[in-house]
């Protein structure tokens, strides 16, 4: 009869323990993975934040100009209409001509700059509308990626502990940062706590 040399306990452990590193490692990588996403979904989401910030306060500053110069079309227009009925008696035909295709024109410039600031207004308030969505989206990036470095880190530590309930503390870190980062590009639900 063969003699069958039974491995002692050690190696057994140690052999049992390889395939758990093994998928621990492997899950550890792709938590990687969705943490990187994570971070670039955070890094745009600012980014676009800040880019439509710029161009909201851009518009309304151009608003504001478009503001100025209507009103100084208008009191131009108010200016000469009480000089026309003041001097309306004194005044020689062509002059007063002049002064009322002037006073035309005043009236139309100022008519121009409304319905130009109104269009303005609208491409400030898109921006601000596109800043807004941004900003909402950045702090479920912030915590996802926390929750996703949180679970990394717990991943390791199964590992070199050999512990499954630190891979299951992992394994609920990086679904709640993967739900939160999700939410983050798609914005489905709106957390009270991160606004």
């Amino acid at each position: 009869m063969a003699e069958i040399e039974l491995p002692e306990p050690e190696e057994l452990e140690e052999k049992k323990g390889k395939p758990f590193a093994k998928r621990v490692a492997l899950t550890t990588a792709i938590f990687a993975v969705l943490l990187a996403i994570t971070s670039l979904g955070g890094s745009n989401a600012m980014k676009e934040m800040l880019l439509a910030q710029q161009q909201a306060s851009d518009q309304w500053a151009f608003y504001q100009a478009k503001v100025i110069r209507e009103h100084l079309y208008r009191q131009q227009k108010e200016r000469l209409e009480i000089d026309l009925l003041e001097r309306q008696d004194t005044l020689k035909p062509d002059i007063k001509n002049r002064l009322e295709a002037y006073l035309k024109k005043l009236g139309g410039e100022e008519k121009r700059y409304n319905m130009e600031k109104k269009d303005i207004k609208k491409e400030a308030e898109k921006f601000e509308h596109e800043r807004d969505i941004n900003r909402a989206k950045d702090p479920y990036f912030d915590y996802a990626e926390v929750l996703l470095q949180i679970a990394i880190v717990m991943a390791s530590i199964s590992i070199l502990a050999t512990s499954r309930s630190m891979f299951i503390f992992a394994l609920v870190a990086a679904s709640l940062g993967a739900v939160l980062s999700f939410n983050g590009f798609l914005l489905l639900f709106r957390l009270p706590i991160l606004h």
